[in-house]
């Protein structure tokens, strides 16, 4: 067993959206002023420790994503603005999360802060795929997941997702 030290610290936020599948956080060490290089190197010693298989950050910059590679973590970076970056991108990000799913990998989803970016687009990723068969069922089941309520931009997130399901 290792040390306390050697296990890091959970990430901020750190929600598990899918037991032991699909797991969301604020990035790595905070967001703005309140970044610290040091917890950012103990979260993701953490990540590392827990079994994750891939970190997805949504972070529109790449800042920072060298690190997990210092410390034996593999990541994907998939830029996301939210509802302006169109049904495509949605749509790739669906597929790309479900094909690491599907593959049996852990996933973890970050961007700066746990918003309604992360929210709405796990949201719209539970009802795009089935998991949650409504709208309305799948706002409340995130508002209760992440303990937030999902505000307009997550809304239109879940809303953007099921027009795409319904497509599909």
């Amino acid at each position: 067993m290792k040390g306390k030290w050697a296990q890091g610290i959970e990430p901020r936020n750190f929600t598990w959206i899918i037991r032991d599948q699909l797991a969301v956080c604020e990035r790595p060490g905070g967001y703005g002023v309140n970044h610290r290089r040091v917890r950012r190197q103990e979260e993701i010693i953490w990540v590392r420790e827990n079994g994750f298989d891939i970190v997805l950050s949504l972070i529109p910059s790449p800042h920072n994503l060298h690190n997990y590679d210092e410390l034996g973590v593999k990541w994907q970076h998939l830029p996301f603005n939210g509802p302006a970056d169109g049904p495509m991108v949605l749509r790739d990000l669906f597929t790309a999360l479900s094909s690491q799913l599907d593959a049996g990998q852990k996933v973890l989803v970050h961007r700066e802060e746990l918003g309604d970016h992360v929210c709405g687009l796990l949201a719209g990723y539970l009802l795009y795929t089935g998991l949650i068969p409504s709208g309305p069922d799948v706002i409340v089941a995130m508002e209760q997941l992440a303990s937030r309520p999902l505000g307009p931009l997550g809304r239109e997130l879940v809303t953007a997702s099921e027009a795409l399901a319904q497509g599909s």
